[in-house]
């Protein structure tokens, strides 16, 4: 799909978006490894998530999906059974990394694959600490990248310090320790978010975090519960973005995710000068919510890196987009994560901005974005990554012209209804052909 932007003179209104992709793919997870039943709401219904749902479908837990309500009728931790067919994560990479620590559980054996990205993403940040536990794990280049073959079971529980900040490695490991005897301990250079250790607490794991460091205990009883999933504050920092750089704009965006771990995006933006207001806010389930409300500012230049990263980090490219109109010379450094994302997100948004006439340097480790250089409507490509089609989309707003977006039919993975909501708050013209 191609996705055409045309200018916005303003927009403004009042939105929602999509759950947090993050949560609902641990309620899934955790449901299943339940006792007694799961309900969700605010599941968001994104390829990704759904390839949760259908890989434990296919370990062999039943789950119904209705238009407000997901259902997980949970297996027990001892519950699951071998799957008849390759598990396929499609482009899930959480899927594939945490569903590998359970696997890795398992008294069976399992083979994982996934798109031709995933595929190419690396695994053994997950395979290697997870052979330390016990397991088997083949898979090519000695388990570093898809598909992996992996047999489970008789783990034994382990302290492991991580040597990257990444929720997805410290929720493999957690996960994994729900099956070994005793605790399972991690340690992370910086603090990640931190999703999977507040559901593991709300199902009833015995679990201690302080800090970076976090420990589980093997065994736990889950016990299923009432999972309410608030909007996704990835897919909400495009419209704060938008809110920012589009003139005479206001958008207000009702009950987003507001966790401390995920929450630097606000933090980094309000340091450029950003108009934003957080307000109505609440805790459910142990996970804050909110309703942020973001109008057009006048952004600075600033310096991004160090600890915030892993708090920000799907929200850089953009992070990018917005730098692009601020005063003077934005850098984002500490990023080098973003290379093996869905693509290299560092060089997808260099490329990208550049094609639409930014001045951006590619940095090894990030990006270096000139702002105030007028912006001219170009073909630009996504590289089959969401994120960077919907940041590149929020430039088009800024850009004289159209901006044509190629393959943008990925955007589908976390935000199905991203054209929508564009054309909800007026101003503008969103065309997918």
């Amino acid at each position: 799909m191609i996705l055409s932007i045309h200018p916005a003179a303003k927009l403004q209104g009042k939105i929602r978006v999509p759950g947090d992709k993050s949560i609902s793919h641990r309620a899934v997870m955790l449901g299943a490894l339940a006792n007694g039943t799961t309900e969700i709401t605010g599941f968001l219904k994104g390829q990704d998530c759904l390839s949760t749902i259908r890989c434990f479908r296919a370990l062999g837990v039943p789950i119904t999906v209705t238009e407000r309500l997901v259902t997980v009728k949970g297996c027990g931790l001892n519950g699951l059974v071998e799957p008849e067919n390759v598990l396929n994560v499609g482009n899930s990479g959480t899927t594939m990394r945490l569903i590998a620590g359970i696997l890795s559980g398992q008294p069976f054996t399992t083979v994982l694959t996934g798109d031709a990205s995933i595929r190419e993403r690396p695994m053994g940040r997950v395979t290697r600490p997870l052979r330390e536990m016990g397991a088997v794990i083949l898979g090519r280049d000695r388990g570093n990248l898809a598909p992996l073959v992996i047999q489970g079971g008789n783990l034994r529980a382990f302290t492991y310090q991580s040597p990257v900040a990444s929720a997805q490695v410290k929720s493999a490991l957690l996960l994994a320790g729900l099956f070994a005897d005793g605790w399972t301990e991690v340690t992370e250079p910086a603090i990640s978010r931190n999703h999977t250790e507040l559901m593991l607490k709300s199902f009833g794991a015995d679990i201690i975090t302080d800090e970076k460091n976090t420990s589980v205990k093997g065994r736990s009883v889950l016990t299923g519960q009432k999972v309410v999933v608030g909007g996704d504050i990835s897919s909400a920092a495009f419209f704060i973005v938008a809110g920012l750089i589009v003139p005479n704009s206001r958008i207000i965006i009702e009950q987003v995710g507001l966790n401390p771990t995920r929450d630097g995006v606000i933090e980094a933006l309000t340091a450029m000068g950003a108009k934003i207001r957080i307000t109505d806010v609440k805790t459910i389930a142990g996970e804050l919510l909110g309703t942020i409300e973001a109008e057009t500012s006048e952004l600075s230049g600033t310096v991004i890196g160090g600890d915030i990263i892993p708090r920000l980090i799907d929200e850089i490219p953009i992070l990018a987009v917005a730098a692009l109109f601020a005063r003077g010379k934005t850098e984002i450094r500490d990023a080098a994560e973003l290379k093996v994302k869905e693509s290299n997100r560092i060089m997808a948004m260099a490329e990208g901005l550049a094609q639409l006439g930014a001045k951006v340097e590619e940095l090894p480790d990030g990006l270096r974005i000139y702002g105030g250089c007028p912006l001219r409507g170009n073909v630009c490509q996504s590289h089959h990554d969401h994120r960077i089609a919907m940041a590149l989309a929020m430039a088009g707003l800024r850009a004289e012209g159209e901006t044509r977006i190629m393959d943008a039919d990925s955007i589908s993975v976390s935000f199905p209804q991203f054209q929508e909501t564009i054309d909800s708050l007026r101003g503008c013209v969103v065309d997918g052909h």
